[in-house]
Order: structure tokens, then sequence, then C-alpha cells
């Protein structure tokens, strides 16, 4: 049974099925929380709303196909509240970080690459490159439009080719 499948059960009132669509998008849901918060409470309270409001409000879902897009929309808007509320981010150490990926050493310089990306970047950065999602979903999650995502993309682009050339090649090679 695929995602949308799922969805679509869930939306009628199946709550197997949408413990089944959390468990399918949890690690997504962890790595971008991660990636706004910086701290595993944080993370923590946040997919917690998350998953609440999306059980909640799960038969309002319009197309069962975007579930993953929505759920990363409430969790992102969670994120941007927790950030609002705390008015500052507090940065994570590495070895926390590395937990959910294989490559620890890789996925540890790419981590502290996407730190040294301005802010506004990061979450357009992790959604492209890490989640794997289309410009156009994440417009959708943002809430920007696409030309701002593409903006952002092209802009986080310079910056990581900036970072490659002043850490060295040695460091971060450009592909």
């Amino acid at each position: 049974m695929d995602l949308s499948e799922k969805a679509k059960l869930a939306k009628l009132g199946d709550k197997e099925a949408f413990v089944l669509l959390i468990r399918t998008v949890q690690h997504s849901l962890f790595v971008i929380a991660r990636t706004m918060l910086k701290n595993d409470e944080d993370c923590a309270d946040a997919i917690q709303e998350t998953i609440a409001k999306a059980f909640s409000n799960v038969h309002t879902l319009k197309e069962p196909s975007y579930f993953k897009t929505w759920i990363i929309r409430i969790l992102i808007n969670e994120c941007n509240r927790i950030i609002r509320k705390k008015k500052r981010v507090y940065p994570v150490p590495y070895d926390m970080r590395k937990t959910s990926y294989q490559d620890d050493f890789e996925q540890i310089e790419l981590f502290e690459v996407i730190d040294e990306l301005d802010e506004q970047l990061q979450p357009i950065v992790m959604l492209f490159y890490i989640e794997d999602l289309s410009v156009k979903d994440i417009s959708k999650v943002l809430g920007v439009s696409e030309g701002t995502v593409k903006s952002r993309l092209f802009r986080a682009r310079q910056q990581l080719s900036e970072l490659a050339l002043w850490e060295g090649e040695a460091k971060y090679e450009l592909s």
C-alpha cells in the first residue's frame, strides 16, 4: 500500500493507516525539525504538535497524494512558532545529528556546510537536497512562490560554492 492509499484511509478515519503514515514520514519530520530547531526537546515538541494537529485535521486533507507535503508544512509552521517563541536558536553538537544517518563523516560535514548558510536558505536546501522535494512542493510547504524557492536555491548554491573555495578544495568539493 503506498502513501496515497494510506492517506485516503486515514482521511476516512482509519487510525492504523494514520500511524503507518507517520511511521513512513517520521525520519523526514525529524531531519527537518532538527535543521530548523537544533535541539532535541524543541524537535520533540514540534513533531508532537505536528502529529496531533495532523491527526485532528487529516479529514481536511484535499489531495491524499500530497500528505507528506501537507504534514511538512504543519511541521514548519510549528518550528517557526517555537523559533518565534524562543527568539534564539542554539547550535547542536554534530555528534547528535549523525545518529539519523548511515555515513557519519559525510553527514556531519553536510550539516556543517548547511549551518554556514543564511538561516532562510537552510530549510530550502534541506527540503531540496535531503528530502528530495521538488521546487513546486517546497513552495507549497514554505508558503512562498516557486520563483522565491528558485532564487533562494540559487543563492544557496552561490554561498556553498564560496564556502567550498574558502574552506579549500580538500574539505568541500563542488560536483
